[in-house]
């Protein structure tokens, strides 16, 4: 049903679901059109959870009433079954209370946004009156099912979002020819130290490939069923690894390994839950796993608790490709672990002197994770500015850059590839003979949608958007983490896995040939430049105010202060404590396809946040101090 430019948006989802980026982003594209949206509080949402109660009825109708609400999207991403009750009740409400379908109805049309499953059996139970979102729409197909007509559609949307369409369409001419089938491995240059113990990440890219340079390619893998015991778990991953190997297409490896492998490797897991993932728990576990999966490079996450012995242990059996180091992140922030945020950057920063003096890489897994928690784009390339410096300054020799891209998913390609490019020029400008920076890049964990050929589009048109971070650099990127097409509906096997890798190759070759030809990016460059810009310079700007203001910044207490102090603003943590008040208290929203801090309903801009910042430094110090006393380092 078409939407009238006078007619309200009311979007609500329940209280205790925290997923929230897609319903401010559906906001933003709304506000953008012209129409006024209103969004749920608290208290809304509270009543949304439970509609069998008179008093919860009562608020939402008064809600939709009072605000003249005409067209209303329910998000619920959590339980299938449960989002089809929260939506059964709704309705019910409205019918009941002579809301919707009836000739007086106030309501002309329900969205429903969720996981698949609930989609599908909502679709089913309302026949299709009850338009869906299953993941991974663009902006202009999220506005044409909420009912926005095409020529309500402002020109910077339909021109920002061209270059997605673009390459989505090239995507699918990579996936309609098929040809990527029959892509064969590549040719590798067998060097004499090549898949021994003493082979490493840095040897693999000097030394190349036969048929000129590519990128390595990386993948992710674990398979674990609650259904078969540890050890059969093993037992399928180790036959997993050698056929990988066998199969000549993955460069490295990364183990997909277990929340208890991480949090508590070497300890009884009796009674502990697994929480997914391959449950290695043994030093000879790890051997297995190397000797199977040779000639391959072998990674996996870092401990969340005794980080170095546990870097050490990985040095000892799979003789790690590189050190992935989360900084700020797998403790008490995100429940991935039982450090306080202060030890674990000490915990991390002194595994980082170890693994420099190794001269093993590091990957500083951190601006996806501040992503995750709804920070603006800045904060995405400031996090991992700092934790580049930081990794220096303890005399990292290798940094790799992991840049994830389409995060979050409603992200725009032109601000995705303004974001890339900072970030990798910012600290490219940190290289010298002492450091250098290897560029991985990626597509975003939740970017495919749950339809396997058009995931299989996606990854063919993320690949080409891989390649215009650095469009005239054939070398870049050095590593492609490659996230497999069925990633949003079940785990990838090998087979899956290395038909990714044959979609990705095939993808990169077509682009690059076809690059010219095609002029997707020639069109998108005035505008990435002018984000560019912007990007680069509030960066900067807060980079040197912060090493101004905070005594020793590139130290454990230092990243401290700048993260309690708010100077990476977190406003989705869901942690919920005074300690972390300051990096939560920020607005988020869309603008023109990235993401922004708005106060007061307008963008703010940098001197406003240095000075809302630089006034919580002294704040943030009191909260170390209490917690942790005269500590200096």
């Amino acid at each position: 049903m078409k939407a009238q430019k006078n007619e309200k948006f009311g979007l609500i989802k329940t209280l205790i679901d925290a997923h929230t980026m897609g319903v401010y982003a559906a906001a933003a594209l709304l506000k953008d059109c012209g129409y006024t949206v209103i969004m749920s509080t608290a208290r809304e949402e509270r009543a949304l959870e439970s509609l069998e109660s008179e008093e919860s009825k009562k608020i939402i109708v008064e809600w939709i009433k009072e605000n003249e609400i005409k067209h209303i999207g329910i998000s619920y991403r959590l339980d299938p079954n449960d989002a089809v009750n929260i939506v059964g009740r709704f309705v019910t409400l409205l019918k009941d209370q002579r809301c919707y379908e009836c000739l007086e109805a106030v309501v002309k049309s329900i969205y429903f946004a969720g996981l698949k499953p609930a989609c599908e059996m909502i679709e089913k139970e309302y026949n299709g009156r009850i338009s869906t979102f299953k993941g991974g729409e663009s902006a202009e197909e999220t506005l044409a099912v909420m009912g926005v007509p095409e020529e309500e559609m402002p020109e910077n949307i339909v021109s920002g979002c061209k270059y997605d369409r673009e390459i989505l369409k090239f995507g699918k001419s990579i996936i309609t020819d098929g040809a990527y089938k029959n892509e064969k491995p590549l040719d590798k240059k067998k060097y004499s130290d090549y898949g021994k113990t003493t082979d490493s990440l840095i040897k693999r890219l000097d030394n190349g490939f036969n048929c000129g340079f590519a990128p390595l390619i990386r993948a992710h893998s674990g398979p674990y069923s609650p259904d078969m015991t540890r050890e059969d778990c093993l037992k399928q991953y180790l036959e997993w690894c050698r056929i990988l190997a066998n199969s000549g297409y993955l460069d490295i490896l990364s183990i997909g390994s277990s929340q208890l492998s991480q949090s508590n490797f070497g300890e009884n897991w009796s009674g502990k839950i697994n929480g997914g993932g391959v449950p290695v728990n043994s030093e000879k576990e790890y051997i297995d796993i190397w000797n199977a999966a040779k000639p391959m490079l072998v990674r996996t996450y870092s401990a969340t608790k005794n980080v170095r012995n546990m870097a050490e242990m990985y040095e000892r059996t799979i003789h790690i490709a590189w050190h992935a180091l989360s900084l700020w992140w797998f403790d008490e922030l995100d429940g991935r672990g039982v450090n306080n945020l202060y030890q674990n950057l000490n915990e991390h920063i002194d595994t980082m002197k170890y693994v420099a003096f190794n001269n093993t890489p590091v990957e500083t897994n951190v601006s996806h994770h501040f992503a995750f928690r709804g920070c603006d784009d800045v904060t995405y390339i400031l996090a991992e500015v700092l934790a580049a410096k930081m990794a220096k300054k303890c005399g990292v020799k290798y940094f790799i850059l992991q840049n994830m891209l389409n995060t979050p998913r409603s992200t725009w390609g032109i601000q995705d590839l303004a974001k890339s490019r900072v970030v990798l020029k910012l600290i490219k400008e940190l290289e010298d003979s002492n450091f250098r920076v290897i560029f991985q890049t990626r597509a975003g964990l939740d970017y495919f949608k749950p339809d396997i050929e058009e995931a299989k589009i996606q990854l063919a048109a993320v690949t080409a958007m891989m390649d215009d971070i650095d469009p005239y650099n054939i070398c870049n990127p050095e590593i492609i983490h490659v996230v497999s097409y069925s990633e949003a509906l079940y785990l990838a096997t090998p087979d899956i896995i290395n038909d990714s890798i044959k979609i990705t190759r095939k993808a990169l070759h077509e682009y690059r040939n076809k690059k010219k030809e095609l002029d997707i990016i020639t069109e998108a460059e005035d505008k990435i430049a002018v984000r560019m810009m912007q990007l680069e310079n509030d960066t900067r700007k807060l980079l040197k105010v912060m090493e101004n203001s905070i005594p020793n910044l590139y130290s454990a207490k230092g990243l401290y202060i700048a993260f309690v102090a708010g100077w990476l603003p977190v406003p989705q943590l869901w942690l919920d404590s005074d300690e972390f008040k300051m990096a939560k208290q920020w607005q988020i929203q869309m603008s023109n396809g990235g993401l922004a801090i708005e106060k007061d309903g307008l963008i703010m801009s940098v001197d406003s946040r240095i000075n809302k910042c630089i006034e919580n430094i002294k704040k943030a110090e009191y909260i170390f101090k209490s917690k942790y006393g005269d500590k200096r380092l």
